[in-house]
């Protein structure tokens, strides 16, 4: 079934995911939806430092949104910042450094967050593949640490103020590489078995899923999506997986092109017409699922998954300082 999951899945990916599948999708894209004004909006942006994250970071900021860039690296950070203020000429972009890896710097982030700033939109969109299995000073599998757990620290604990906030909105970047993998909360630290570090980085992209449609259920108030942005040519597909970047590196697509849905969640009107929960492709809603990949998961193990990251969370937060 896996051979059968991953044939179709590249199969795929080869005619939408690629630069010409975002060049003929485009061709049904209002431009309209994204020619709008967002000032006095705040945006939140991880992993805003490179890739898809400073695209999407800078389409923002050239409509006028306050943009808040959390990134893990204060010289590349710090680059990318003067980078977006001299393109777009909006001095509202503001530098926050935090490793998303760790749930003791999420929390002590957030909490100071909360206190100082407002915020419509968060996207989550750091990430990593990490190839051999690392465990962090927490003890925790590098890639669960970033992608999902990392993730979902971040939403839950901005939630509450995203909650007073008009529009609000929140964006996860996730893959296509999801499609392959079901739902496994029995081994959420792939501490069992060989370690094969890009389906396990598919698997926390299949979690992150899981998470948008459970938080659009829990969170009426606030518009949650998650989407794939193709394969784009971007610093970390070039060393993560370079096998795959070399093969592919003619057809990828750019960082901007990646970066379009991204942007289109973010501040189209149109976005918010559809409903909560939903994973995106192009601008457009798509199954979460290949058809016959048997990939759908118990509800009990979706539920399982939010208990777990729940016990994480808590754990940490009670271990941060100051909280």
């Amino acid at each position: 079934m896996s051979w059968y999951r991953n044939t179709v899945w590249f199969v795929k990916g080869l005619r939408e995911y690629t630069r010409g599948g975002y060049e003929s999708a485009s061709k049904r894209f209002n431009p309209a939806d994204v020619e709008v004004d967002v000032a006095g909006r705040s945006f939140l942006v991880t992993g805003a430092n490179s890739g898809i994250g400073k695209a999407t970071a800078k389409e923002i900021a050239r409509r006028g949104g306050t943009v808040h860039l959390v990134c893990r690296n204060k010289e590349r950070a710090e680059v990318a910042r003067e980078e977006i203020v001299t393109e777009t000429g909006n001095q509202n972009i503001f530098l926050h450094i935090v490793d998303i890896s760790s749930p003791k710097e999420i929390w002590k982030f957030a909490e100071k967050f909360r206190n100082e700033h407002k915020l419509n939109v968060l996207i989550n969109n750091a990430g990593c593949m990490v190839n051999n299995r690392e465990v962090t000073e927490d003890g925790l599998e590098k890639n669960f640490a970033t992608n999902t757990l990392g993730t979902y620290i971040m939403t839950t604990a901005l939630v509450p103020l995203l909650e007073k906030a008009a529009d609000a909105r929140v964006i996860t970047v996730s893959s296509g590489g999801m499609l392959v993998q079901k739902l496994n909360v029995s081994d959420l630290q792939s501490e069992s078995g060989p370690f094969d570090g890009t389906m396990v980085y598919a698997q926390n992209k299949r979690q992150q899923v899981v998470l948008t449609e459970q938080w659009a259920k829990a969170h009426r108030n606030i518009h949650f999506s998650v989407m794939h942005p193709g394969w784009a040519d971007t610093p970390a597909v070039r060393s993560a997986m370079p096998d795959f970047y070399e093969r592919m590196k003619n057809s990828l697509r750019t960082e901007a092109q990646g970066a379009d849905t991204v942007l289109w969640l973010a501040v189209s009107a149109e976005a918010t017409k559809l409903p909560s929960g939903l994973f995106f492709q192009d601008r457009q809603p798509v199954p979460t699922h290949l058809p016959l990949a048997y990939t759908h998961s118990p509800p009990e193990d979706e539920e399982k998954l939010m208990e777990v990251l729940e016990e994480f969370s808590q754990k940490f937060k009670s271990a941060s300082p100051g909280m």
